[in-house]
């Protein structure tokens, strides 16, 4: 690291989808341009306005087919008159956007182009069939697989790792672990009042996750409630230099600092090496830990890509945490849970959180702002001075775009 990048001003809309009382399928929901203003209007607030901002960015993957909008860029004068004329960017990497937002932000930082970059994320899926969602959705894959794949196209993926998993290590054991990861994700959702399931009384989560697959109705290793949910939200943030902390008027105890960063990238026309492995995720993380030059002993808390529960299983072995067949029980024992050796997911991850796609990176990031901040309201966890480091997971596609960031808590 050249210089000190910091992270501020964190904010979230509500995921909006099935799960809150206010979702009606049946009704018109707010459009993409009503979550990029509140997102954007709600951080240029907390950095004492838009003269602040230098340039902008803005993630998000399928607008182009979900709302018939493309050139998201050109939204960014929108949220304020004074972004007006200033530099503003699109990015895209399926479900990886968000975090391609962010380390596009960061390089601008690192390359002094800027001080301070307005970043954002955007999803808005609600408004269209669930067959036509999945269409749109295969597009993060080689769109040749289409046309052989699951009609859910990218469930059927993750059920096929889910079933090499069942079938290397035990359908119970697999079932178990990802039933915990379920039931953990929706406990700490409860917590957070943005979340698509905070409302969500079921009382029997777990037996609710252990509740065996039906392949005639949906696939054949996973449930429901082994799937991310299809959201609608914004998430946004401010990267800032050490010049453009002080430009803000933010303490440095409510910032956190950059320490590591990397993106990993796997060829789309093939299929995984290994079903049972996220080999990119785990290149991306090594790296990402390599930079900042620290051990997963030293995380106080990680947010994961957990678009189905065996990718939250398998990340906790692509990171480090378990072994090759092991994630499973380590989730299961409570590992990850938030009163666990390494809480994930603290506000409900994507099974629980929501995972309005191109946001969803930003939402990690704001997460990890959050927490280690002091920040995170009810569902703040501990953040011991021994492990002041929070992780970050996105992965775009059947793991072939990931980027993994690596931040510290500032004294």
């Amino acid at each position: 690291m050249q210089k000190r990048v910091f992270i501020v001003a964190g904010y979230n809309t509500v995921s909006l989808g099935s799960g809150r009382s206010e979702f009606n399928p049946k009704k018109k929901n707010p459009g993409i341009e009503h979550y990029i203003l509140e997102a954007g209007r709600k951080t240029l607030e907390q950095i004492n306005g838009a003269d602040n901002v230098d340039e902008s960015v803005i993630g998000n993957f399928m607008a182009s087919r979900f709302n018939n909008q493309a050139h998201l860029a050109a939204f960014i004068p929108s949220i304020d008159p004074k972004l007006k004329y200033k530099p503003s960017v699109r990015v895209e990497g399926a479900c990886a956007s968000g975090g391609l937002a962010v380390m596009t932000a960061i390089k601008s930082i690192l390359a002094g182009t800027a001080n301070v970059v307005l970043t954002l994320g955007v999803e808005v899926q609600n408004t269209v069939k669930a067959m036509y969602g999945a269409d749109h959705l295969a597009l993060a894959d080689f769109y040749k697989k289409r046309k052989d794949g699951h009609a859910y196209f990218f469930p059927g993926k993750f059920s096929d790792r889910a079933g090499a998993y069942g079938k290397a290590f035990g359908e119970e054991y697999t079932r178990g672990g990802m039933a915990k990861w379920y039931a953990n994700c929706v406990e700490n959702a409860r917590l957070c009042e943005t979340a698509q399931e905070y409302e969500n009384s079921n009382d029997k989560l777990l037996d609710t996750g252990l509740t065996p697959p039906d392949s005639s109705r949906f696939v054949d290793h996973l449930n429901y409630t082994d799937c991310s949910k299809v959201s609608d939200g914004a998430s946004a943030i401010a990267i800032v230099s050490e010049e453009g902390l002080k430009r803000v008027g933010i303490k440095m105890s409510d910032a956190i600092e950059l320490v590591g960063f990397a993106q990993a990238e796997d060829d789309i026309m093939l299929e995984p090496d290994d079903l049972l492995e996220l080999s990119t995720t785990k290149v991306a993380v090594s790296n990402a830990m390599n930079m900042a030059g620290i051990n997963k002993e030293q995380l106080a808390t990680v947010e994961t890509h957990d678009c189905f529960t065996i990718a939250g299983v398998l990340a906790t072995e692509a990171i480090g945490f378990a072994p090759k067949g092991k994630g499973a029980a380590f989730v299961a024992e409570g590992h990850t849970s938030r009163d666990g050796s390494i809480p994930f997911n603290t506000t409900g991850g994507l099974i629980a959180w929501g995972h309005p796609t191109g946001a969803t990176g930003v939402h990690q990031v704001v997460t990890i702002w959050e927490q280690l901040t002091g920040k995170a309201g009810q569902a703040q966890i501990n953040i011991s001075d021994n492990k002041p480091y929070g992780l970050t997971v996105n992965m775009g596609g059947n793991d072939k775009t990931v980027v993994s960031m690596v931040f510290k808590k500032c004294n």
